[in-house]
């Protein structure tokens, strides 16, 4: 073992008081706390719908690319594995992934008994993704 195998190694991905979109991050949701880390994994040329969180929350990419999309301006932005995000709070979006899969760990910082996600109207649950059709290839 080289001495480079034997240190320990803390790499901080990301410290913002702001979503990837630039919107400022204004409070956490008040009652008992409650973290979530999930892992999510989306096959290629997969779309979640569009939805919102009610609570900050901060994803890291493990594999592939995600493509987030902010649903009123249309704005999108790339993320890489190795890289991290702030996703917007009551903020209509989606992510989708292209020609391949992506792996994300999500953590969110809500409260006992809050949902994690809220689908828009006719929009089905977040983590039913479904294929994308009408996403650019």
């Amino acid at each position: 073992m080289s001495k480079q195998d034997n240190e320990i190694n803390a790499v901080e991905v990301m410290r913002s008081s702001q979503a990837w979109n630039g919107d400022v991050l204004e409070a956490y949701p008040t009652g008992e706390p409650e973290l979530t880390v999930m892992r999510l994994s989306l096959p290629a040329h997969t779309s979640l719908p569009w939805h919102t969180h009610p609570m900050p929350n901060a994803a890291f990419i493990l594999s592939g690319t995600l493509i987030v999309e902010d649903k009123e301006s249309g704005e999108q932005r790339t993320f890489h594995a190795g890289e991290a995000l702030n996703e917007t709070v009551n903020s209509a979006h989606r992510g989708y992934t292209l020609d391949e899969p992506a792996e994300l760990v999500i953590t969110y910082a809500g409260v006992k008994g809050q949902e994690l996600t809220e689908p828009l109207p006719g929009e089905p649950e977040e983590f039913q993704a479904h294929l994308l059709h009408d996403a650019p290839r």
